[in-house]
Parts: structure tokens; sequence; C-alpha cells
């Protein structure tokens, strides 16, 4: 039976109580993202300078999560480390990170943009078709405005690359867009890992429309081949129909949909060798 936890002006569910009185001394609580599966828990909070920050925790039983509570803060601590090592203009940028009583918090500057798959807020078919939803706005951009936008995620991913690190659970929940100055930025890399990196689970983390058939078989190898299929099928999701890969709902033109194509084969040794190489050829098509 969940239980209502009411923090400053916002009540939300979890599992069991939980104290949160050390987000108190942080300020004015603006928003509570409770419902992800993760074990983590998010908070909009707005510092008496008026400046707003980010607050992602772990130590709370959240209401979708099923795991063990101890994994979730072991988790984050350890994404402390990937996001420092990853940081990037792309990147959202981690402020501090420290431990509380009961858990363990990560504190990140605030970004005034939407997450391009809010599912709690719009599940398919409302996803695609609610004039409300990021992505259905992000959409009605133009091509040209996406473009840009992939750019960003590419050359991010790019970097990834070259810093020894493979993508793990990415997908467009990852991505987050500011509407009014058109900038584009990535969160949730807590999964990213350091490689040599083997898929020791069968189906990974990750949502389908984005994984690789590796990704889903225990033993394979997990690198950089895998992430220029996540790129590829980025493209879709951004410029196509997602899994309906035809030319008839691609948007981009015929030359950067050979790219994309060519990103998503199933054979890994169909595709670029490196999200170096792809982001190149998608930068020579462009």
């Amino acid at each position: 039976m969940a239980v209502t936890v009411q923090l400053q002006n916002r009540a939300f569910e979890l599992q069991t109580f939980h104290d949160f009185a050390w987000l108190d001394s942080m300020g004015e609580v603006i928003a509570v993202f409770d419902q992800q599966d993760s074990g983590n828990i998010s908070f909009g909070i707005k510092q008496e300078d008026g400046q707003k920050i980010f607050v992602k925790y772990a130590g709370a039983e959240t209401i979708n999560y099923q795991g063990d509570v101890r994994e979730a803060i072991l988790q984050l601590q350890q994404a402390m480390t990937v996001y420092e090592d990853l940081t990037h203009p792309c990147l959202v940028k981690l402020v501090r990170h420290f431990s509380t009583r009961d858990g363990y918090a990560a504190v990140f500057e605030w970004f005034e943009g939407e997450n391009l798959h809010p599912h709690w807020s719009f599940p398919p078919p409302a996803k695609y078709t609610d004039p409300a939803s990021p992505y259905y706005q992000y959409r009605q951009l133009s091509v040209e405005q996406r473009l840009s936008s992939l750019d960003d995620i590419f050359a991010f991913h790019a970097a990834v690359e070259k810093r020894g690190y493979v993508a793990i659970d990415f997908y467009d929940g990852s991505i987050m867009y500011d509407f009014k100055l058109g900038v584009t930025r990535l969160c949730d890399i807590d999964l990213y890992r350091k490689r040599p990196f083997i898929n020791r689970m069968g189906r990974m983390w990750g949502s389908s429309r984005f994984m690789s058939p590796e990704e889903f078989e225990r033993g394979a190898v997990i690198d950089g081949i895998t992430n220029v299929f996540n790129m590829g099928a980025t493209a879709f999701a951004l410029l196509g129909r997602e899994l309906d890969r035809s030319l008839a709902k691609w948007e981009a033109g015929p030359e950067l949909y050979e790219v994309a194509l060519k990103a998503v084969e199933p054979e890994r040794n169909r595709r670029y060798s490196s999200v170096a190489e792809f982001n190149a050829a998608w930068k020579q098509r462009r």
C-alpha cells in the first residue's frame, strides 16, 4: 500500500515513508518527479537566490521501483564518475553530490527544457498525437532544427566513444529540448559504462525502439558499433517514424536516409565501425 509524503507544498506517493527534511535547506520545492522505475526520485528546487537546481535522489522506495534500495543508492553513487568523466556542453551539468542519512543525492544545474519522452504524462499514443506532448511539438520543428539537435546528440556520443565509454539505456527519454532557445541537452546517462563491456543480462536496460540486436543477446560485446545502431535509431525516432524505417516516412532526404539505414543494420559488420565514422558520414551528407 502506498503512503503519501508531504514535502513543503508538494505531495507524492512512495511505497513506504521517507524523511526528506534535508531538502528544506536547499530551497523551495517546485517540482517532484516520482514516477520513474529506476529507484530514483527527483526534485526541482528554487534556491534563495532565485536559481533553480535539479536534485536526483536514491534511498526512498519509489512507487514504481521493484529493486533493492541499496542497489539504487550504489548505482547513483557510481554514476557520479560517469558524469564527471563525460562532462560536455551537451550534457546536463553535475554541480555536486553527497550522502544523506538514508541515501544519496546528486545536484545538477536546472535546464529549462522538455523531456521528449515523459511517459508518465504522455504515454503512447498521446505522445505522438497530443499537441501538448513535447515529442509532438518537437516533430513540428523544421527538419533543419531537428538536424541541429541531432548534431549535438551525435557529437556527445562521439565524445563518449573517444573517452572509452559506451552508451547504455539511451533513448528519447534521455533527450531534453528548450523550445524557446532551440537548445538540446542530454540527461540520465547513469548506466553508461567503460569499455570493454559485455552483455551479462540478455535483454539489457533501454527502450527496444533504440536497441541493437546485441543488447538482447547474453554474452554479446557492447561497443561503439552498438552505439552506431543507437544513433541511427535516434535519427529515425526524430526524423522518421521510429521502427517504421522506410524512406516514405523519412523527412531528411535520401542521402541522410542511407547513412541512418546503414547505422541500424542488424548485422554488426554492415554498420559503421564507430560513432566517429558514423558522425563523419552524417556530416558529409548534411
